[in-house]
């Protein structure tokens, strides 16, 4: 049998340390035995997903942490959203991520997400209205708007006589450009933003329009839906407009991982924009029903279809959301619980069920999400390699500052990372 590879990404792992914590970060303050043990087995380390300075969002990191360096595959997250959420696109289409928020009539902005309990099905009787209903008359076009998981959702816009451009600014106030990549922003005023052209060309102004129309009739269009009447008289936030951002206008060229690795890679992930990476890094897709909220639930089932599908790939990439959310809305006591649930649910079931000789098991984040920045951070990650004879640094904790201590070091450019997962692989350790 040959050897496998385990690439498990907490998604919004990191943290920094927190007083009432004891100055621990969650990671170090949470119980986690299955993970100490396999950190005590192997390597530890830190890394920047992307590169030092950056605080990048999850496509970008995931697209590094895969091997892919950045700025030269990376396009927008909105193309890799649409593919994720089986929505078509081509070359020339406008494709952004978009998140279902709540903005009073001064454009001020109450929630990004919509107090997080926009059901999906709440969210998909807002989207079929939408595009039914609404039309864009800037220039001849037409769009989709499709809903995913709870309050995200992703715009595809397509014009009849020419292309539109990714080079516009995101109606999101709370994430940005830089150096093409997009990136959190952690204190930006809550104002709901104009879509701007970041150039001069007519496909950028265009593009422009459409957006900023496109967000103009779908508050118009929400602001007394249904769903939204019956939100508020249950005391819940309406679902009143639509945040876009990461714009891009193309789909990125990744090259074959199975190839480029000579490895049959399969990938367990729960959101559109993972699927829509690892789909155009050519991975196969074992289905897990979408989160139910419950990470109780929903570790054991992640890890039981791994386990069930270990003889018919060679690597598995798994992307567990988990941590990141709580981080999100700064609630440290539940990132905690949540990384003891995935230790407990996932890791207790996954290794006692490995032969770790014939393994390589990575463990490691997109991303830091502070609890109290509320946003991602550029720290870097932490970083975890054991099995195949991999040597061990002896460490007991698999956390921050352990991490600190490994033999791996730090490692400057995520992409960095897969080539030496497959070298360890290959040569055993």
């Amino acid at each position: 049998m040959q050897a496998k590879l385990l690439y498990i990404v907490i998604d919004g792992l990191g943290d920094l340390p927190i007083p009432e914590l004891g100055n621990k970060t969650p990671l170090e303050a949470a119980e986690t035995p299955n993970l100490d043990r396999l950190a005590e087995q192997g390597k530890l380390g830190l890394m920047y997903t992307v590169g030092e300075g950056i605080a990048p969002e999850s496509d970008v990191a995931v697209i590094s942490i895969l091997g892919y360096e950045p700025a030269k595959f990376y396009t927008g997250r909105g193309p890799l959203e649409a593919v994720g959420a089986g929505l078509h696109m081509s070359d020339g289409d406008l494709a952004l991520r978009c998140n279902f928020a709540t903005v009073e009539a001064n454009d001020r902005i109450l929630d990004r997400r919509v107090g997080r309990n926009l059901t999906t099905p709440e969210a998909a009787e807002l989207s079929k209205t939408i595009n039914s209903e609404i039309r864009l008359e800037t220039v001849p076009s037409m769009f989709e708007f499709r809903n995913t998981i709870g309050h995200r959702g992703v715009l595809v816009i397509k014009r009849i006589d020419g292309p539109l451009s990714g080079n516009v600014t995101n109606t999101d106030p709370a994430y940005t450009h830089m150096g093409g990549f997009g990136v959190a922003e952690p204190d930006a005023e809550a104002v709901l933003k104009e879509c701007k052209p970041m150039n001069e060309t007519y496909e950028a102004k265009v593009s422009a329009e459409l957006v900023n129309e496109f967000t103009e009739k779908t508050r118009f269009l929400l602001e007394n839906h249904p769903v939204n009447l019956r939100r508020q008289s249950f005391g819940k936030l309406k679902a009143n407009a639509i945040l876009s951002r990461d714009a891009g206008n193309k789909l990125p060229k990744l090259f074959d991982i199975n190839k480029n690795y000579n490895i049959n890679f399969a990938c367990l992930v729960e959101m559109p924009v993972e699927k829509g990476i690892a789909t155009l890094a050519g991975m196969a897709t074992i289905e897990v029903p979408p989160p139910s909220g419950n990470l109780s639930i929903d570790s054991p089932l992640k890890a039981a279809k791994l386990l069930e599908n270990l003889q018919n790939y060679d690597g598995f990439y798994v992307h567990i959301k988990g941590p990141d959310e709580p981080a999100h809305d700064g609630d440290f006591i539940s990132k905690k619980k949540a990384i003891e649930i995935i230790d407990r649910d996932f890791f207790s079931k996954l290794l006692p069920a490995l032969d770790q000789q014939e393994a390589v098991i990575c463990v490691t984040a997109d991303h830091a999400t502070p609890c109290k920045l509320k946003s991602h951070s550029d720290d870097p990650v932490p970083l975890l390699i054991a099995g195949r004879s991999v040597k061990r640094d002896k460490l007991k904790k698999f956390c921050e500052k352990e991490c600190g201590k490994g033999s791996l070091g730090i490692i400057r450019k995520g992409s960095s990372l897969m080539p030496l997962l497959v070298s360890m692989l290959r040569q055993g350790g």
